[in-house]
């Protein structure tokens, strides 16, 4: 049956086609794609094309943006959507805006006694409710490997976690998903790394301290371990990796093993 959608689709990707040896490069810079099938990564070199059609990037001052790293950038944006059906999961932005190094960006906090603090936070990268992705461009080229840290993956997701409103730890799970299993998994091992950073600021933690800061960030940390350290996030939160792998529907593990 004809589709105006996959009409468009394909002459879109027609517009945008590359070299097959330029995508390999791609594919051969990433470490964390290693083990896709052929047609894994057939399926992400598209979605890539279509994620720099829809999204534009900004590149500030003293950032270079070669189609290369542009296609880099966009492997990584999706492949946490690579076996989730086409549902426009990043919608509600339509910018990447790329800093040459981190930045400064102001933060409010309201403790527990009802003062409100405020001061200037450096930061890698930031996603905004209803408006763009920021990144660092060091964190950007940091990205990639199967070391635990993935800034791309970890703000692009903060956009899934929107989708519902607020950023809250809870994506639109699918039907065959529970949100009770959801909240249990996450909140028990969101509690076990506060606890032990509560009795120890400094103690160590198998995953980045930074995921106790709030449930948002506890889901976009979980994630990007998900991805660049499954080994270590399966080992650590067992019940949060099947919960994850539910959501992603995809199994880094296994394939990390198999390599």
């Amino acid at each position: 049956m004809w589709s105006l959608r996959d009409w468009r689709r394909k002459r879109i990707l027609a517009r945008l086609a590359i070299e097959p040896a330029l995508w390999q490069s791609v594919l051969d810079s990433l470490p964390i794609l290693e083990g896709l099938t052929v047609e894994e990564t057939e399926r992400l070199r598209e979605r890539s094309l279509l994620f720099l059609h829809a999204k534009r990037l900004t590149a500030l001052p003293g950032v270079e943006l070669d189609l290369t790293s542009r296609l880099r950038l966009a492997a990584q944006a999706e492949l946490p959507l690579l076996h989730l059906a086409d549902l426009d999961w990043y919608q509600g932005f339509h910018e990447i805006v790329i800093y040459p190094d981190d930045f400064h960006s102001p933060q409010k906090h309201r403790d527990s006694a009802g003062v409100m603090h405020e001061w200037d936070g450096e930061h890698s990268g930031e996603a905004w409710l209803q408006g763009p992705v920021i990144l660092a461009m060091p964190g950007v080229q940091q990205s990639g490997t199967w070391e635990g840290y993935n800034l791309v993956i970890h703000e692009l997701v903060h956009k899934l976690d929107m989708l519902n409103g607020d950023a809250n730890g809870l994506p639109p799970l699918h039907r065959n998903m529970r949100i009770e299993d959801w909240a249990h998994a996450m909140q028990n091992a969101y509690d076990s790394l506060n606890t032990k950073l509560d009795a120890d600021p400094h103690a160590h933690t198998a995953i980045d301290p930074y995921a106790a800061e709030n449930p948002a960030e506890f889901f976009a940390v979980t994630s990007e371990y998900f991805f660049s350290a499954p080994d270590v996030l399966h080992e650590a939160y067992p019940d949060v990796y099947r919960q994850l792998a539910a959501f992603y529907r995809q199994d880094p593990l296994t394939r990390l093993q198999q390599l």
